[in-house]
């Protein structure tokens, strides 16, 4: 068991170890990950989503019980053909 010394010396060791040359120049060459382009499956499938959407919501905007399900089937249905 440790104490609570012994416990707040190794965190301090390993914020430290993170904190090292090493670790902040790595972080530092990482540039923002690429944005992948949608498929044209996925445009129409986004397009026919928003446009079927509102049918399984109710009046006051949140979705019927399975509508978000039944929502998505459509959508893909819909894309389909």
């Amino acid at each position: 068991m440790l104490t609570v010394d012994e416990y707040m010396a190794l965190r301090r060791l390993i914020s430290s170890e993170r904190e090292s040359e090493g670790t902040t120049l790595s972080e530092e060459v990482r540039s923002e990950p690429k944005k992948r382009r949608k498929s044209a499956y996925g445009r129409k499938y986004s397009a026919a989503f928003r446009r079927i959407a509102p049918t399984y919501k109710n009046k006051n905007g949140t979705w019927r019980k399975g509508g978000f399900k039944a929502a998505v089937k459509a959508a893909h249905k819909a894309v389909k053909k």
